[in-house]
């Protein structure tokens, strides 16, 4: 048999697909090996550019990157300047306390769950607490909780040691203390995290985002004062985020401590008299503008602010009907009602509208431009010092009508309603006196005429408040010097508004608000025996009298305004309780806040005689008997 291979012949076409067939495997192998070349080639490439930017183009930035997961910034948190009283105490203090952070380098949001069990924390006010935060800032670590407990701060370590939360780390952070039961709350204020919104504010271009400032109050008022300025702690940290050397601390530098103008002694007393009540209490000294208490009720606590508030607390305090957060000292804005009437007597003497023997008649009110005006009582016949003392209306309607509405709004202007008064504290509001020109820019109306009447006994759009009240008395009370109220020492006033009154009238004036406490008047309740105490009661609607009727509810405003001694004032009271129904009512407040401060004041005179006695046996002592003190021989 014949084994031999066929012979190949290449004209032969059954042997043609073979000859294809060897030459693609041929090119497919040539192309694998370029391809693969090329692979190769790129890879260097890539290897060699990776290298030129980390060794020549930018190796700080890589280097800088290297050292953080090395070393770690701790910040210092520099405690906040105290907040202290007239005489020292403190108000506000700081207290030593470990909180807890979230590194972004290790964070991961699935542990949050976890995280927020442990720490007592709500987990979505968490989650929307981080993810605000990780928009913000790329390196900076987020603060998650102050004040740790002993659980809470064993569970950070457990955790962290345990490598389970890495991303959690402690540091030591001053906790800032505020007075319990929301003393001087509104004054006060409180502090929290710099917003977003506030960072675009240019006063806070200076801060950094986490920083702790003050929002409201003097806290935010005297920020600038009160904020030191934070250090931090850097130390290298293993792979698992735990610390193994200390390379170096910056001291934080604390603030600067703020010595308010308060008396704690009335203040306490000032609160006590508003308790379970919804309105305001401002004392100052007349002479200076010192505000020596200042109280609105209700109020809240200010340590709920000291660490991030729940979302439930706030919405607690928003939803309040009585409106928790109003500093009503300064921004409730109420009709006056007769407490107005001392600012219209004084202004139609010193007008000559009136002398303080006009008198009118009071059968029980009195008709005005075809509409009858009702008063309280059926005074008959009454002059000024009557008028002021029974808070007559009718009387007050005549004067009213004879002045007109502008210069009733002249003088208004002129004890500062309408205005600002300038306090150190934000947001104040301004109040309202109305005239022709204010109703036309406000309202587009004309004025009319018996809208005067309604003015003239500090009803109608005319508004104040209670800080304006105390301000416009006290310095009519010293005869025409109107000072700026301040809470601070150093914010003192030293060029009040002034206006020549005349003094005949201030006395006129004075002597009327004498008689509505101690002859049978309608400040009765503000008596102190001893001491000229000298008062004007305000009773005023919050709506119409068809309103009220159909709203049985709807209590008038109560108003009280006093000073002592009378011809020689000290301090001036203003008291306002919303619903409070009369103005006698809020007397007792007044009355309570003056006895303190005359207390207070002769309990520190009698200290002061006591050591001057103390004094007096050591002094005679060096002396010999017949020798004058002071003389050569004895000296």
């Amino acid at each position: 048999m014949n084994t031999n291979p066929p012979e190949f012949h290449p004209d032969q076409p059954e042997t043609l697909p073979r000859r294809l067939l060897a030459r693609d495997e041929t090119s497919f192998a040539a192309a694998k090996m370029a391809g693969f070349q090329y692979v190769a080639v790129a890879i260097f490439l890539f290897l060699i550019a990776g290298f030129w930017q980390l060794q020549i183009k930018s190796p700080e930035v890589y280097s800088e990157r290297a050292e953080r997961n090395r070393v770690k910034v701790y910040p210092l948190g520099a405690p906040r300047g105290r907040i202290l009283d007239r005489d020292g105490r403190v108000i506000v203090d700081n207290q030593s306390s470990w909180g807890v952070l979230l590194s972004r380098e290790s964070l991961k949001m699935e542990h949050l769950h976890e995280i927020a069990e442990g720490l007592h924390l709500d987990y979505d006010d968490l989650v929307k607490s981080v993810s605000r935060d990780l928009r913000r800032s790329k390196y900076a670590p987020i603060k998650i909780k102050d004040q740790l407990t002993l659980g809470e701060l064993a569970f950070v370590d457990s955790h962290r040691d345990a490598g389970t939360f890495p991303e959690m780390e402690l540091i030591q952070a001053p906790r800032r203390v505020y007075p319990a039961s929301g003393l001087l709350a509104h004054v006060i204020g409180y502090t929290g995290e710099i917003s977003e919104a506030e960072l675009d504010i240019p006063e806070y271009a200076k801060y950094n985002q986490g920083q702790i400032v003050g929002k409201v109050g003097l806290e935010k008022q005297y920020n600038d004062i009160l904020m030191g300025i934070d250090g931090e702690r850097r130390a290298v940290v293993d792979n698992m985020g735990r610390e193994r050397e200390m390379l170096g601390e910056i001291k934080a530098t604390p603030g600067k401590n703020l010595q308010t103008t308060i008396d704690l002694d009335l203040q306490a007393v000032a609160e006590l008299g508003m308790e379970n009540k919804r309105g305001a209490v401002v004392a100052l000294n007349p002479n200076n503008g010192e505000i020596l208490a200042m109280v609105s009720r209700p109020s809240y606590d200010p340590n709920k602010f000291a660490v991030r508030i729940k979302s439930s607390d706030w919405k607690e305090l928003t939803s309040n009907p009585d409106n928790p957060l109003l500093a009503r000292a300064t921004q409730a804005q109420f009709a006056p009602g007769s407490t107005f009437k001392p600012i219209m007597a004084i202004a139609a003497l010193e007008t000559g509208n009136i002398t303080e023997n006009t008198v009118y008649n009071c059968p029980g009110g009195a008709e005005f431009y075809g509409h009858f005006y009702h008063c309280d009582q059926k005074h008959g016949a009454v002059n000024l010092h009557r008028g002021i003392v029974q808070s007559c209306d009718t009387y007050f309607y005549n004067v009213g009508v004879k002045m007109g509405i502008d210069d009733i709004a002249y003088y208004a202007h002129m004890v500062g309603f309408g205005a600002k008064t300038g306090v150190d504290l934000p947001n104040e509001a301004s109040g309202t006196v109305p005239s022709p020109e204010w109703k036309l820019r406000t309202q587009r109306e004309k004025w009319y005429a018996g809208e005067t009447v309604s003015v003239s006994i500090g009803q109608g759009a005319l508004t104040v408040t209670p800080i304006q009240l105390a301000r416009a008395m006290g310095g009519l009370a010293i005869g025409g010097k109107w000072y700026k109220p301040h809470l601070v020492l150093s914010a003192k006033d030293d060029k009040p508004t002034e206006w020549p009154l005349n003094p005949d009238n201030v006395q006129k004036v004075v002597y009327g608000m004498y008689g509505v406490v101690n002859e049978g008047g309608t400040g009765g309740g503000a008596k102190i025996p001893g001491l000229d105490v000298c008062g004007k009661t305000g009773t005023a609607q919050v709506a119409s009298l068809d309103f009220a009727k159909a709203h049985k509810d709807a209590k008038e405003n109560s108003w009280f305004v006093a000073f002592a001694p009378c011809y020689k004032p000290e301090i001036v009271v203003a008291v306002l309780w919303e619903g409070g129904e009369w103005g006698k009512f809020s007397a007792p407040v007044a009355r309570d806040v003056l006895k303190s401060y005359f207390d207070k004041k002769a309990r520190n005179a009698e200290i002061e005689a006591q050591k001057g006695n103390a004094v007096a046996p050591a002094i005679s002592m060096l002396v010999r008997p017949g020798q004058k003190v002071g003389s050569a021989e004895a000296r």
